[in-house]
């Protein structure tokens, strides 16, 4: 039971990670929350159940590892290739 007011969202909500922290170990690079949820600085998390969550960064959307541009971004560059020898 939490005993914040408000209280702090569960571990199986989306917004898990809004949760106080109760413990901290950033030379380990792990964080408790109060949910009973461990995030990483990865931003991997363990949930209590031992369920796991990939890392999830943000910089992950601007390579374009998650993106797909919309029209407005024109045709794909075409790849370079050395020239013949």
């Amino acid at each position: 039971m939490c005993p914040h007011s408000p209280p702090c969202p569960g571990a199986q909500a989306l917004d898990r990670e809004a949760a106080r922290t109760v413990a901290s170990h950033p030379e380990q690079g792990w964080s408790l929350l109060c949910n009973g949820v461990v995030i990483f600085e990865d931003t991997g998390e363990l949930l209590p159940g031992g369920q796991t969550v990939a890392p999830h960064r943000p910089t992950d959307y601007r390579l374009g590892l998650f993106f797909t541009p919309g029209p407005e971004a024109g045709p794909p560059a075409a790849p370079r290739h050395a020239p013949a020898a």
